[in-house]
C-alpha cells in the first residue's frame, strides 16, 4: 500500500502496481462509517481463525472474507446499524488493509502523485 488517507466522506487506498511507477490502483470506500485495520501479514498469519485458510489465489490481492476475528470482535451496535457489512482484506507483499463497510469499494486505475511530507 503506498497511500491511505481517510476524511469526513471517504477511504482511499492507493496500491502500487507492480512494473508500473506512473500509475497506481485506487480503491475507494464512500462510506464514511467504516472500520479499518493496517497491520503486517505476520501477526494476520498469528491469529487464531475459525475458518480454513482457504481461498487465496496467486498475483490476486483483494478478498471478501467472511467469518474472520476482526470482524466478528466489532460491537454489537456497528454491526447492527451497519448491517449487512461486509469484510474486504487486501493483501500486499508486505501490508494487509482491513475494511469493514456496508458499501462495495469502486476500484480505478489512476496517475501517481507525489507523496505529501
Amino acid at each position: 500500500m503506498r497511500e491511505l488517507r481517510w476524511t469526513d466522506d471517504e477511504v482511499v487506498a492507493d496500491f502500487i502496481i507492480p512494473g508500473d511507477e506512473h500509475h497506481v490502483l485506487r480503491v475507494l470506500f464512500t462510506n464514511h462509517s467504516v472500520i479499518i485495520r493496517i497491520l503486517d501479514e505476520m501477526p494476520l498469519s498469528t491469529e487464531n481463525e475459525s475458518t480454513p485458510n482457504e481461498g487465496l489465489v496467486p498475483h490476486h490481492f483483494a478478498y471478501r472474507i467472511e467469518g474472520a476475528v476482526f470482524e466478528a470482535t466489532q460491537s454489537e451496535t456497528w454491526k447492527f446499524t451497519q448491517n449487512p457489512a461486509t469484510h474486504y482484506r487486501f493483501v500486499t507483499g508486505w501490508t494487509c488493509l482491513d475494511v469493514l463497510s456496508a458499501k462495495e469499494p469502486t476500484f480505478q486505475v489512476v496517475k501517481r502523485t507525489p507523496q505529501s511530507r
